[in-house]
C-alpha cells in the first residue's frame, strides 16, 4: 500500500526574492508615465543643481555681505531720518523684507550665466538627449534657485532679528515667506534663462542683467511705498513682479495690510510663465 503523496515543500523567502529578481532582469519595471513624470524629473535636476552647495558654499556666504550692509547701513540710517512714510513702523522693519526680495533676486537674476556654462561644457546637450521634458529642465533648476534663495532669506531675517526688527514667528506665515520667496526666486531665474536663450553668450547676458536688476529693485515697493513715487513709475510697478512679492513678505512678515490672494497668483502666473519661455528658447540655446 503506497502512502500519500508528499506536499510540496513551500518554496523559502530567499527563492520567492530570486524568481523576482530574475524577472526584473527578463521584464523591466514599468516607467514612469503621465503625471507623475514632471514632478519626478523637476525634483531630481533641483536636487542635481542643489548638490553644487555641497562642493563651494562661498556663495552662499558671500552674498549674505549686500543684505547686511543694506539692513546695517542703509536701514539703521533711513530709520533715524524718518524721511520715507511708512506707515508708522520703524524704516529698518519696512525695509527687512524688501531686502528678502532684493537678496532673492539677484541670486536668481544671473542664474542664465550657469546654464550658458553648461552649454559651452557640453552639459546642456546631454541633458537635452534624456527622456527629462524641458519644462522639467528649467524648473528644476528654477526651484533650486528659490531654495538658495530661501537660505539667503534666512539669513537677512537672523540679521533683520539682530537689528531688532519686529517679525512674526509663526509657522504658517514663515511657510508663506518660503513659498513667495521660491516662486519669485523661480520667476527672475527662468527670465535669466529666458534672455540667456536670446542673447546666447555670457557678456551679453551679464550686461543685461546688471541694466535691469537695479531698475527691478528702484521700481518696486522694497525701498519705499508705491505711493510716494511718480505716476509714470508706479505703472512700472504694478507689472513687476518684485512689488508683489515685496508686499507679500511684509503683511506675512510684518502684519501690514496687504493683497496675499493676488500677491501669490501673479507670482505663481510669472513663474509658471517664466518656465514656459524659458522651456522654448532651451532648444535655441543648445545649438
Amino acid at each position: 500500500m503506497s502512502g500519500a503523496p508528499a506536499a510540496p515543500r513551500p518554496g523559502s523567502a530567499e527563492t520567492t526574492a530570486a524568481a523576482h529578481d530574475l524577472d526584473l532582469l527578463l521584464t523591466p519595471p514599468r516607467a514612469r508615465t503621465g503625471w507623475r513624470v514632471l514632478p519626478a524629473r523637476v525634483v531630481a535636476m533641483c536636487v542635481v543643481e542643489l548638490q553644487k552647495l555641497r562642493h563651494d558654499r562661498t556663495e552662499l556666504y558671500t552674498r549674505a555681505v549686500q543684505p547686511a550692509l543694506w539692513l546695517v547701513v542703509f536701514g539703521v540710517t533711513f530709520t533715524r531720518i524718518r524721511a520715507i512714510p511708512t506707515g508708522g513702523i520703524p524704516y529698518i522693519d519696512y525695509l527687512a523684507p524688501g531686502i528678502i526680495a532684493q537678496s532673492a533676486m539677484f541670486i536668481a537674476i544671473f542664474y542664465g550665466i550657469m546654464i550658458i556654462w553648461e552649454r559651452d561644457a557640453g552639459i546642456l546637450t546631454k541633458l537635452l538627449v534624456t527622456p527629462t521634458p524641458r519644462s522639467a529642465l528649467i524648473a528644476g533648476k528654477a526651484f533650486a534657485a528659490g531654495v538658495k534663495a530661501l537660505l539667503q532669506a534666512v539669513v537677512v531675517v537672523v540679521i533683520a532679528a539682530l537689528l531688532g526688527v519686529a517679525m512674526t514667528w509663526n509657522p504658517l506665515r514663515l511657510l508663506g515667506v518660503a513659498v513667495a520667496v521660491i516662486l519669485g526666486s523661480a520667476f527672475f531665474s527662468c527670465l535669466s534663462m529666458t534672455i540667456a536663450g536670446i542673447v546666447l553668450t555670457r557678456d551679453r547676458l551679464m550686461g543685461i542683467g546688471q541694466a535691469i536688476t537695479m531698475p527691478l529693485f528702484f521700481a518696486s515697493s522694497a525701498l519705499y511705498p508705491v505711493a510716494v513715487m511718480p505716476g509714470w513709475l508706479q505703472v512700472i510697478s504694478k507689472v513687476n513682479p518684485l512689488s508683489y512679492q515685496v508686499d507679500a513678505l511684509r503683511g506675512l512678515l510684518l502684519g501690514t495690510p496687504s493683497h496675499l490672494p493676488l500677491d501669490f497668483a501673479v507670482l505663481v502666473v510669472a513663474a509658471v510663465a517664466g518656465i514656459a519661455a524659458a522651456s522654448s528658447l532651451l532648444g535655441r540655446l543648445a545649438r
